[in-house]
């Protein structure tokens, strides 16, 4: 599915099957050249998924098909999604507790060797990849303004 999605100037960031009857598959993907989505680049998404889930018919009985960007307040799921919005606020949470807990808000601090690291009370945590459950990006007015492309001034 990725190697279509490519093709067509776009990068996929997640697919997600859920739900009961019927299920829905979520495809969230993004443009190759970092641009805005639109309404239109979801239906192209569309397009070049339901052909291939046509031809291949990976899912057993009905599904809903629902594409969509990743938002401003976005999943991270990548490596490099880590990376990218490094200096941003997050929420980390993990399958299985480190140093007593599972669940992480703070400042990302890039990706090393041992993990995500995430700056939490002005200590900078270390969370393996592998056990990261779930992760997004946090809506705060630094990460609403870059999603603009407006500068914030800082006021006294």
């Amino acid at each position: 599915m990725a190697p279509s999605i490519e093709a067509g100037g776009f990068e996929l960031v997640r697919v997600k099957l859920s739900g009961g009857e019927p299920q829905t598959l979520q495809i969230m993907g993004e443009r190759i050249d970092g641009g805005q989505m639109t309404v239109e680049h979801c239906a192209e998404i569309s397009r070049l998924v339901s052909a291939l889930l046509d031809v291949e018919d990976p899912i057993a009985g009905a599904y809903t098909l629902e594409v969509s960007s990743p938002g401003i307040d976005r999943p991270l799921v990548r490596e490099k999604d880590f990376e990218r919005f490094a200096g941003y606020e997050a929420r980390l949470e993990t399958t299985a507790p480190i140093d007593g807990r599972r669940r992480f808000r703070g400042r990302l601090d890039g990706i090393g060797e041992a993990g995500v690291r995430i700056a939490v009370d002005g200590i900078t945590a270390v969370v393996p990849f592998e056990m990261i459950d779930r992760a997004k990006l946090v809506m705060t007015d630094e990460l609403l303004a870059a999603s603009t492309g407006k500068t914030q001034e800082k006021q006294d």
